[in-house]
Parts: structure tokens; sequence; C-alpha cells
């Protein structure tokens, strides 16, 4: 079983998601996220049609000692339609995405994510967003998977999803060793709490994303969006009264949304998301600065 850093890179926003990020600040954010001591590392043949795990690879060449995850459920197949990414990145649609999650396709996707990357191997492969194609991701995709573990291809297996309820059934009916949960255990979004306690009691361990909801917890007054959408009023004024319970403590909301899903036994890192090295550098400074005890039961409260 891999030993997973409490904290990680996520590497969605160096392939350029939302907006373009060149090949020097891409580089400059990785090894920004090295020197403030980051050892998890995850990307995606979806970040970027491919973008991201290239940066990421050349980024890293060269290093050791540090886990990385990819993910598979999309094939990247060449395409001649031109134009941009209609996805949310901003690269050129020079691949089309396809979902794959048979056998065949896992072990492609993760062959093909490998020359990407530069590298032999990956320590953790998750299934990624199974939504409409779970079953045959139960049937065919965790099987491949555990296969490429049991022969040493992979260190660790997973799936990474954006909803509680299809992660459980992975927990419940394999033996995954992670779940990547995006923002469904944040300070404004408790949902997936019942995953975590199934992985509690399992011993399934699991990476926290998506603890800014997309924007909207990432500064300490909040604006922007909510789960990629403009964050109605309603949940702008319950984050502008966490962040004001988070002052009374001398605690920032940013701080405090990094620091609240570690506090769940199950949740082994988060994993934040960051562009450029001053994105990094100030999410470093926040996970080191101590959270009071006294803040957690007056957000409970707020």
């Amino acid at each position: 079983m891999i030993e997973l850093p409490r904290f990680g890179f996520g590497a969605a926003p160096i392939g350029n998601l939302y907006e373009a990020v060149g090949d020097e600040q891409a580089r400059a954010t990785v090894e920004a996220a090295w020197d403030s001591g980051v050892r998890l590392f995850d990307t995606a043949p979806h970040y970027g049609l491919g973008l991201s795990e290239r940066r990421l690879g050349a980024a890293l060449a060269g290093r050791t000692g540090y886990v990385l995850s990819t993910k598979v459920g999309r094939l990247l197949v060449p395409s001649g339609r031109g134009g941009v990414d209609d996805e949310g990145f901003d690269v050129p649609a020079a691949f089309e995405r396809r979902w794959d999650f048979s056998r065949d396709g896992v072990l492609r996707s993760l062959d093909d994510s490998l020359s990407r990357l530069g590298l032999p191997y990956v320590d953790l492969a998750l299934v990624h967003d199974p939504d409409d194609h779970l079953e045959q991701a139960l049937d065919e995709a965790y099987p491949a998977l555990a296969e490429l573990r049991a022969q040493g291809v992979v260190k660790a297996v997973g799936v990474g999803m954006n909803q509680w309820r299809a992660p459980l059934r992975f927990v419940r009916e394999t033996d995954v060793d992670v779940v990547m949960l995006a923002g469904r255990y944040t300070l404004l979004d408790r949902s997936g709490l019942p995953l975590l306690e199934e992985c509690a009691a399992r011993g399934t361990r699991v990476l926290a994303a998506g603890v800014f909801n997309s924007g909207l917890l990432a500064t300490h007054t909040p604006s922007g969006a909510y789960d990629y959408r403009p964050a109605p009023a309603g949940l702008v004024a319950r984050a502008t009264r966490l962040a004001r319970v988070c002052e009374a403590h001398g605690v920032t909301l940013p701080q405090a949304a990094m620091a609240f899903p570690l506090r769940h036994p199950a949740v082994a890192a988060v994993v934040l998301g960051a562009r450029s090295p001053e994105e990094v550098r100030a999410n470093a400074a926040l996970w080191r600065r101590p959270v009071p005890d006294a803040l957690w039961a007056d957000l409970q409260r707020a």
C-alpha cells in the first residue's frame, strides 16, 4: 500500500483549465510545489487533452520520492474538427475524448498516459468519472486495474468522481485502495460523509479534492463560482458567515477549507489545483498555519 502525503498538487490548471498557461509558468508552478514540500501529484488525460500529463511529466523528470496519480476512462483520439476544446480547457481540439471503460480501453489509456508522462509506471490509477458507465466501470475497468496492481504495474487503484454514491459502490463491491472525492466534503457541502464513513470502516483512503468548491471558498471574501457555476446568493452569504467565524479565530476561509477535510480519519490528503507559483506558495503558507480546535465547533453552529 502506498503512502500518501497530506497535501497534493492538482494539475488540471496547468492543462489550461479555463485559460491558457505558458509552458514556463506551468513548469515553474510544479517546481514551486516541489520546493514547498509537495510530493503528491494528480493529473488525467482529460486535463487539457493530455497537456497536463505532458507538462507534469516534463517538470518531474529526474525527480524521485513522489506519488503520481493519473486516470482512465477517456481515450484521446485524433480529431480533425479544428477549433478549441469545448470542455473547459483552452487548448486546440487536436483530440476528442472517447469514453471507454472496457479492459482494452483501460490498458490503452494507461499506456498512452505513460507515454505522455515519460514514465515507466504510475503509483495510482483512478477510474475517472464513470457516472454514465458505472456497470462497465465496475465489471471491466476495475478488474483491469486490479490485475495491473497485482502485476506491480501500478501500486494502487481507485476511483475519482465529484459525487459520492457511485464511489460508495466501488468501496463496497471492489477492493479499491483510494477514492478521490471532489467537492462533496467541504465546509459548504458535507453530503459525502456516508462515503467517508464507509471508507473509514474498510480502510479505504480518501483524497479530498475541490475543497474550495471551484472558487467560492478560495478567498477570505467569498465570491465567484460554486461547483463551476456562478455561486447562488444564499451560498455566498453562508460562506461570508463562515469567513467571519474564521476571522474571529485568526484563520482565513481558505485556510479552514483546506484543513477541514483532514479532520476526518478516512481523508489521507487534500489535493489543491494551482496555475502559478504564487498560488502554490500561498496555499503552502496556509496549510502550514495551525487551526485552533475551537474554530470547528463555532463553524458547526454558523
